[in-house]
């Protein structure tokens, strides 16, 4: 059984930073794929940003220059960067790990981004 555990949502001011931590623990592969979703009201639910365990990145237009998705693989953690938020980087943030057998789902962490 895999687990997946976010951390480090909060509310913050426009324009300010916040650093969200991503905890993996079970059976993790050396081979996979973590990445931060996020889900506005309303809306769906979209990619941020992922990373392989070979380290190649992926990031959404709308983040790209502003979050940095890193992770370490002997600690199965992943983390999210995140500077000069926005109000429309306000969702709930998601963290995911694929890997052969199976895509698993954090509880979600909620970020607020407002004044």
């Amino acid at each position: 059984q895999v687990q997946v555990v976010e951390s480090g949502g909060d509310l913050v001011q426009p324009g300010g930073s916040l650093r969200l931590s991503c905890a993996a623990s079970g059976i993790i592969f050396r081979v996979s794929v973590m990445g931060w979703y996020r889900q506005a009201p309303r809306k769906q639910r979209e990619l941020v940003a992922s990373i392989s365990s070979s380290g190649i990145t992926n990031y959404a237009d709308s983040v790209r220059g502003r979050f940095t998705i890193s992770r370490d693989n002997a600690k199965n953690t992943a983390f999210l960067q995140m500077n000069s938020l926005k109000p429309e980087d306000t969702a709930i943030y998601f963290c995911n790990l694929a890997q052969i057998g199976g895509t698993y789902w954090g509880q979600g962490t909620q970020v607020t981004v407002s004044s």
